[in-house]
């Protein structure tokens, strides 16, 4: 795939050559039944749509079906800009920028925009944990943005305790970073010792050495892990030896960079989105923009979302 920035790739432009790379993407294989899973099928009279081989399934389908472009009158071509906006750009890709590419409007670029990024939003639940013996994990938590509501400008007394020196109605962010691997990043609506507690205990190997910063939220780590060493951020110091959390800190800066600098408004019912577009990119920076791109895809395999979610 050509640089996204130049606009010459061929599926960009014809939309043809735009379902045979979604094709691809999807279905390296040829194409497959969404909803039986088998691979016998036959091309029906219109381009692009399929009938399932199967006596007892016999349903028609595209390589939209089941997936996060169903039902969407939007061109793949498009659709396959967006995903290639997404792949490419470092700090993100604005649907203002969608709709000054495209020349749509703006709401088409919206909706392009937010189902890219959950294409990109991998389960948490499912994955294996992070870490393992011999390995380092780093967590660190951030603030972001400010919360719906009234500004508390005291702390109530019956508030668990949160990391001293942040304004109460920021965003709370918690990351967890592999040492050269991947990182999962969470927003929680308060990061006090029992929230941070419990998605590290769930995403953390007990065979790793757990990094973080002095604070209060992860005392007793130690009891849970190899090791838990510390650096004072308080007292001036960010590394010692190879106890850091410079791999945490390094990816909040490319997120937030990213937030003011690209995107700029974010609202607190989606941010969860916009923290599983950087994850991602994050997780996949060792690899070329055409193979992000085409990992994203797949990725919208099985998801919808639509303008009014059904009740």
């Amino acid at each position: 795939m050509a640089k996204t920035s130049s606009f010459a790739a061929k599926h960009f432009h014809d939309e043809e050559a735009a379902r045979a790379w979604f094709e691809a993407a999807r279905w390296p294989d040829g194409p497959v039944c969404p909803s039986c899973a088998s691979l016998k099928h036959y091309a029906t009279k219109k381009g692009g749509r399929y009938r399932c081989g199967e006596p007892e399934c016999r349903k028609d389908f595209t390589v939209q079906t089941k997936s996060i472009m169903e039902r969407s009158h939007t061109p793949l071509t498009s659709w396959a800009y967006a995903f290639a906006v997404a792949a490419d750009g470092k700090k993100g890709f604005s649907a203002h920028q969608l709709m000054r590419q495209l020349g749509c409007q703006y709401n088409t670029a919206w909706f392009l925009h937010h189902r890219v990024m959950e294409a990109m939003l991998r389960g948490k639940i499912d994955l294996p944990p992070m870490g393992g013996p011999g390995k380092i994990v780093e967590v660190d938590e951030t603030y972001f943005g400010k919360q719906a509501g009234p500004i508390r400008l005291k702390k109530p007394r019956s508030t668990p305790y949160t990391k001293k020196g942040h304004q109460y109605n920021n965003r709370a962010i918690v990351a967890l970073v592999e040492r050269g691997g991947d990182v999962r990043s969470f927003h929680v609506a308060h990061a006090d010792k029992a929230t941070v507690a419990k998605i590290v205990m769930d995403n953390i190997a007990k065979e790793s050495r757990l990094h973080t910063d002095e604070s209060r939220l992860y005392f007793g780590a130690d009891q849970h892990f190899a090791s838990h060493e510390t650096v004072r951020h308080s007292a001036g110091e960010y590394a010692r030896g190879d106890v850091n959390t410079n791999s945490a800190e390094g990816y909040f800066g490319i997120f937030k960079r990213g937030m003011r600098g690209v995107y700029q408004h974010c609202a607190e019912k989606n941010l969860h989105r916009y923290l599983a577009e950087f994850g991602f990119r994050y997780n996949t920076r060792k690899i070329t923009d055409s193979e992000r791109a085409v990992l994203a895809v797949q990725g919208g395999e099985g998801k919808r979302l639509t303008y009014r979610q059904p009740h």
